[in-house]
């Protein structure tokens, strides 16, 4: 994700993007695909935690969860 030049990390558990798909877990080597299908729901949500100041780890970054697409 960038933010003008600072770039900040974003991850996404991959039990998340299944939950999203809501079919049976991907396979490692479909993960990039997975991910390209799913991206602009994935960044929606990067961003939303990132306005919110939602963020974790050393450097802080944004972690998405199956959780942080629920409701």
């Amino acid at each position: 994700m960038q933010d003008g030049a600072k770039e900040i990390a974003c991850a996404i558990s991959t039990s998340a993007m299944d939950d999203l798909e809501r079919g049976p877990r991907t396979h490692p080597s479909e993960r990039e695909a997975q991910f390209t299908r799913l991206r602009d729901r994935i960044e929606a949500q990067a961003a939303s935690k990132y306005r919110a100041t939602e963020f974790e780890g050393t450097p802080p970054g944004i972690v998405l969860r199956s959780i942080d697409f629920r409701g």
